[in-house]
């Protein structure tokens, strides 16, 4: 794992965050399951519950957690052990 995200699970997650948005369809099936509108996800960001439950979007499609793994630069596993971290 990249020293960064070994020390800042946040940051693995927001880039995991920008990822996500990168594709419209993504986005918005995301959107939809956690009921937020673009504004309150916008004004949640920083929140460590809200990184990691988009966490648990990407582990719901594998495809999706493995190629926003391979994006950021680690493992899928290690995607999981991020979002681990930021529940605790």
């Amino acid at each position: 794992m990249r020293d960064e995200q070994t020390n800042d699970p946040e940051a693995a997650a927001l880039q995991a965050l920008g990822w996500t948005l990168s594709d419209d369809g993504r986005a918005d099936r995301f959107l939809a399951l956690t009921g937020l509108t673009p504004e309150q996800l916008r004004g949640r960001i920083g929140e460590r519950s809200l990184l990691a439950a988009l966490i648990r979007f990407l582990e719901a499609h594998e495809p999706d957690l493995v190629a926003c793994a391979a994006f950021i630069g680690i493992t899928p596993l290690q995607l999981v052990d991020v979002r681990r971290r930021l529940e605790t």
